[in-house]
């Protein structure tokens, strides 16, 4: 019904969420792991396109209950245009719970509080944000453009401003060779800004993105296997102390074991499960069953 600018992205729970590309592509588009939007130029597109592409979806979408706002730069938006998309979307979508979007440290950062406050109260709730690895020799290597202390800042900016936050990292983006500081600085990371949820993946480097990543890590890197990811978790809950609740889940189709549970409760049973996983390593999810 929309004519999207493909390819089109969004985290895994918004999978049922009607999606509105506000903007095109990624501001920063770097990041050597990442290759969702280098096909992309970035583009800020103008309020006409998007309000029509608002009323066109209300037409036959009105009972949408969640919006996602693509693509992966939506905050970077100046705040009275993100203000005037929010307040159209509600106006079109009377049984709306929930907006989100992907969001950069640095444009939360970016952001005043009183800014990031004035977002909150027309309605868009949730940041989705990408932390990867809490090393900052592992962020510099991956040219992350943030470093551990930004990541802590924009995640409880985030937080004090009244957003949900849920944050992305990545097993195995220090391969072997940093394997355990990559997990141990996640760990402090993750403990201090105790995001309301948490999703692990496992590093895929596909062909277009992989030379690149090579090149910039700058010394000879070692892809963990899937005996190493599992220990990787295995370490990052272990050391994990948030002192909030925390929905983790590492059930992403990238991953060789699906774990999840919720901080501090379930962290028990969840390191149950995955000794019971290292025993029986046949039940890990087939390479050939698995989405990156």
């Amino acid at each position: 019904m929309l004519n999207y600018d493909y390819p089109l992205y969004r985290p895994p729970s918004e999978a049922k969420s009607l999606i509105f590309q506000v903007t095109l592509g990624c501001s920063f588009n770097v990041c050597s792991y990442c290759n969702m939007y280098r096909t992309k130029e970035y583009v800020e597109r103008p309020w006409d396109e998007i309000k029509m592409e608002i009323d066109l979806a209300s037409k036959h979408m009105q009972d949408s209950s969640r919006i996602f706002l693509a693509d992966g730069d939506a905050l970077n938006l100046p705040t009275e245009k993100l203000i005037q998309i929010i307040n159209y979307i509600n106006q079109k979508f009377p049984k709306l719970e929930r907006i989100s979007c992907y969001a950069m440290p640095k444009n939360i950062l970016e952001k005043s509080l009183e800014d990031l406050k004035k977002i909150r109260d027309a309605g868009l709730t949730m940041f989705y944000i990408g932390i990867e690895s809490g090393s900052d020799k592992i962020l510099k290597k991956v040219t992350k453009g943030a470093t551990s202390q930004t990541i802590i800042m924009s995640c409880q900016k985030a937080k004090n401003a009244g957003y949900s936050i849920s944050c992305m990292i990545i097993l195995g983006l220090g391969g072997k060779t940093y394997s355990k500081e990559h997990i141990d600085e996640t760990a402090r990371v993750l403990s201090i800004s105790a995001p309301d949820y948490v999703g692990a993946l496992t590093l895929h480097l596909e062909d277009g993105i992989r030379d690149e990543f090579l090149a910039k890590f700058k010394e000879p890197f070692v892809s963990i296997d899937d005996a190493d990811a599992l220990i990787e978790l295995e370490n990052l809950i272990s050391k994990m102390d948030p002192k909030s609740p925390v929905v983790f889940r590492a059930n992403h189709g990238s991953n060789a074991y699906p774990i999840g549970g919720t901080f501090p409760e379930d962290k028990e049973k969840m390191l149950e499960k995955i000794v019971h996983l290292k025993e029986h390593p046949e039940l890990c999810r087939p390479i050939g069953f698995r989405g990156f």
